[in-house]
């Protein structure tokens, strides 16, 4: 099975959460550092949606100036346009398979789609 992980190989839960796909036997990983590579706008809105989240609850205050900016209260559109114009924004890690996609955090979530 093929899990994808939109990895910040700077934050512990999602090195945590590799951690873990690389240790589950069968698993084929692919990393997206998406600091570097970023999300498309239409893979952001299907990864939120897929994960059961609204953008807000996607959204990283913690170590950003999203809230300064008025990001916690804004929309949906708002806070996805930001998020793909500043990656930062987005809360990680997010892993996709075959069986769905998880917001994983605590890292252990991930276990529920592979």
């Amino acid at each position: 099975m093929k899990a994808v992980i939109w990895h910040n190989p700077a934050c512990g839960t999602s090195r945590k959460t590799l951690a873990i796909l690389e240790e589950t036997p069968g698993i084929e990983v692919e990393v997206v550092q998406y600091l570097k590579t970023p999300y498309t706008e239409a893979k952001l809105r299907q990864l939120i949606r897929d994960a059961g989240l609204t953008a807000r609850e996607a959204l990283r205050l913690r170590g950003t100036d999203a809230e300064e900016r008025g990001l916690a209260n804004a929309g949906d559109d708002a806070i996805i346009a930001a998020m793909v114009e500043n990656p930062p924004y987005v809360n990680r890690p997010f892993v996709e398979t075959d069986k769905g996609v998880r917001y994983c955090r605590p890292q252990d979530v991930v276990r529920e789609i592979l």
